[in-house]
């Protein structure tokens, strides 16, 4: 763990309980628990089909849990549609980028500022001076989050047109934008060369510190993993199979054969 990154709050903010999911009787997800803090950066890793992004996809509402509870700040979220949760403070990325590419840059960041938009539907078809307010005021604050993961001056471009390593950044800027309590990474470093690597767990240390909001990500790279993580959940065949800080997790036998292996 790098000592570099804010110690987290004793007290729960996310707290995921008893997880499980099925898909034509396979259990995707079986009995998984985990708890982040607030401020926490918490890694989830396992080998390929694990149940990762089904974890993910639950806790953000893409699936209903069969059982299981997801708590935020201590309200469940278990069975809420996805725009709902994400207005509660869930924020995330997905392990195959989704960008609108019909939008810019811009454009793509103030989608996410739409739920709180302070204007009725009247005011939107009729451009009244509260919609053009909010307008101006969610423009700002788009170009803020691109300039804090260094796409500014990239507001006008389509999405489709930015190297890979910069839609990865334009997908945390969307995620940013929507003030989360809580963001979610599905492996925010796949495809990501060594250096953009490096530069990716720097920007988050960055964001980190400026926003103390709680991150929870799935990772592959080690590098990653062992570089932000205050604690690890490491997930098999949809069952926790151990969790603690990350030292000693990448030491532990079980964790080592099931996943590490040759890495070591």
């Amino acid at each position: 763990m790098n000592s570099s990154i804010a110690t987290p709050s004793t007290c729960g903010l996310l707290e995921v309980s008893g997880l499980s999911k099925s898909f034509g009787g396979v259990k995707a997800v079986d009995g998984f628990s985990f708890d982040a803090k607030p401020g926490e950066i918490v890694g989830i890793i396992g080998p390929n089909g694990a149940g990762k992004t089904t974890v993910f996809n639950l806790v953000t509402g893409v699936y209903t849990p069969d059982s299981g509870s997801v708590r935020l700040d201590g309200v469940e979220l278990s069975g809420w549609r996805q725009d709902v949760i994400a207005r509660e403070g869930i924020g995330r990325t997905f392990q195959n980028i989704r960008l609108f590419k019909g939008l810019s840059v811009l454009e793509n960041v103030m989608t996410a500022s739409d739920p709180y938009a302070p204007y009725n539907f009247l005011s939107a078809i009729l451009s009244m001076p509260a919609k053009r307010a909010a307008d101006r005021q969610a423009t700002g604050q788009a170009r803020e989050y691109l300039d804090l993961v260094g796409l500014g001056g990239m507001e006008e471009a389509r999405p489709e047109s930015l190297p890979y390593g910069l839609q990865r950044k334009l997908e945390l800027a969307r995620a940013l934008a929507i003030r989360p309590k809580v963001i979610l990474l599905d492996e925010p470093a796949a495809g990501l060369n060594p250096s953009e690597v490096r530069e990716f767990i720097d920007l988050v240390r960055r964001l980190h510190e400026r926003f103390n909001f709680t991150i929870v990500f799935i990772e592959h790279r080690m590098e990653v993993v062992m570089n932000l993580s205050h604690k690890l959940f490491v997930l098999s065949f949809g069952k926790l199979l151990a969790s603690g800080e990350p030292e000693v997790v990448r030491r532990n036998p079980a964790v080592i054969e099931a996943y590490i292996g040759d890495e070591e």
